[in-house]
């Protein structure tokens, strides 16, 4: 029962709407090869082409082409907060089907961290800093900037794709059957699989009781000291630090333990409810054919993936510059660009 009523809380914190006759099961045959298809073409007044994935194995590799149409309600696009339409991509990713942690943590910086099952990709990141400064992003589920995310946490790029910013809602409710269960969810850039927020609370005994993971992330304490100034609370990504042990996950918001595709245990990953949504860092190394290539972000035609403080990629966020005179400043008007 209080794995029921946590999972129904999961879901609230998503803000979940109730759409009766909206609801779609994703088949799902195996975890070695997957083709998911979508009848789903009308979501409100909108209409969207046919979602598309095929998820294949080969040797070592984990091949995922998708066009990115979601295949379950949202919200509607454009919108006040964001003035783009869905359409569709041309996904071609690859990553190991067989991953290895690396020797320490990457940042993913403004790249994609994966893609979901149903062929959207994950996209933690929003390229919109204080006064242009890179040292502070804001959060894009910070509540201070509005995205016009949808039930699912999600919105639409300039380029019409369709993302996850946190919690993919209507994706957990199409997977789990709307059961509290530790459904996986899609693959991240390095290969290791990414869950939903329950999993058992003792990370090697599948017979345990299913919990809400808990990042070990949180608010930091007191003032910022340059930048926007003010008080610590979560509207920038640099409000937040890593702790280790305050919670069930570590800096990559992942564990090692069993999972219903992985009896014998696998690294995974764990989006939660709570910062930092999507994971920030990859435990492997990505594959670059999730680097963002584009306007705000990195790969060959922009920047470059992002590393932690020291270059290395290790946990923690870039630390503050020295940025303009303290004060609270208001995004841009005319909305934002890439999200």
């Amino acid at each position: 029962m209080k794995s029921a009523l946590a999972f129904v809380a999961c879901l609230a914190v998503t803000r979940l709407m109730a759409h009766p006759g909206h609801e779609h099961e994703i088949p799902f045959v195996g975890f070695e090869f997957a083709t998911l298809a979508s009848t789903t073409k009308q979501t409100g007044a909108q209409q969207f082409p046919v979602s598309t994935v095929s998820i294949t194995v080969q040797g070592d590799a984990r091949n995922i082409r998708a066009n990115g149409i979601p295949n379950h309600v949202t919200g509607q696009f454009p919108n006040r907060g964001n003035p783009n339409s869905v359409s569709a991509q041309n996904y071609n990713f690859t990553v190991a089907a067989k991953p290895q942690a690396a020797a320490r943590p990457t940042f993913a910086g403004m790249n994609l961290f994966g893609v979901a099952l149903n062929g959207v990709v994950f996209d933690p990141g929003a390229a919109e800093w204080w006064n242009g400064d890179r040292a502070w992003q804001y959060e894009p589920l910070g509540g201070a900037i509005n995205l016009g995310l949808d039930q699912s946490n999600a919105h639409v790029q300039p380029t019409g794709a369709y993302h996850y910013h946190g919690l993919p809602a209507a994706l957990l409710q199409n997977l789990s059957g709307g059961k509290p269960r530790m459904t996986l969810v899609g693959w991240a850039a390095d290969g290791f699989p990414i869950y939903g927020p329950l999993a058992p609370a003792s990370a090697t005994n599948a017979a345990s009781a299913l919990k809400l993971m808990k990042p070990s992330w949180r608010v930091k304490q007191g003032n910022r000291t340059s930048g926007p100034g003010g008080k610590h609370d979560g509207t920038f990504v640099a409000d937040y630090e890593y702790v280790a042990g305050i919670g069930d996950l570590d800096e990559c918001n992942g564990r090692i333990g069993v999972t219903p595709e992985f009896p014998a245990g696998t690294y995974y990953y764990a989006l939660t409810s709570e910062f930092p949504f999507i994971p920030r860092y990859f435990k492997g190394t990505p594959s670059q054919s999730f680097a963002r290539r584009g306007p705000g972000g990195g790969g060959p035609s922009g920047q470059g993936p992002q590393t932690g403080p020291d270059g290395q990629g290790r946990p923690g966020f870039p630390p503050p510059k020295k940025g303009p005179t303290p004060g609270k400043q208001k995004p841009p008007p005319g909305g934002f660009g890439i999200f």
